[in-house]
């Protein structure tokens, strides 16, 4: 599926920009450690997650079920999500909600060494503020394909 370029109307700071980027190296730790709960908690309690194949997992609870289901996948393996070029969009007063866009390379490393790449997405993030730390509220992992010519 061929993804819409969008263009940026109001640029962020260059502290939010890299403010998002931080809150995404935590998240993506937390998640290629494994460490599910604490994912979790990077999204608003009633956040969800629409994966590229059509599951969608509403809440921190499902998405907690979710992945403990897919935990025998990385048996024996490190995982690595790589995030770039993001697009950083406000989508409210003060910074308090933002529209994120951004590539996604998924990396499967052995105990022998071997590297395997699952296939390239993008994703479209909602980010918003919550006391003061920001939360993914919503996820879209859109598999990327062919542009249409």
């Amino acid at each position: 599926m061929s993804q819409a370029v969008r263009t940026t109307e109001r640029q962020v700071t260059g502290d939010l920009y890299a403010e998002v980027r931080t809150f995404y190296a935590r998240q993506m730790r937390r998640v290629d450690a494994l460490d599910i709960e604490g994912f979790a908690e990077t999204f608003t309690e009633d956040g969800e997650v629409l994966h590229a194949n059509g599951e969608l997992a509403k809440g921190r609870q499902a998405m907690v079920a979710g992945m403990r289901a897919a935990l025998p996948r990385y048996r024996d393996i490190a995982v690595r999500h790589w995030f770039d070029h993001l697009l950083i969009e406000p989508a409210g007063p003060r910074d308090e909600e933002l529209r994120v866009s951004y590539y996604s390379l998924v990396t499967r490393t052995d105990r022998a060494g071997v590297v395997t790449f699952e296939p390239t997405f993008t994703v479209e993030d909602v980010l918003v503020r919550r006391d003061g730390r920001l939360l993914t509220r919503s996820r879209v992992i859109h598999r990327d394909g062919p542009a249409a010519v």
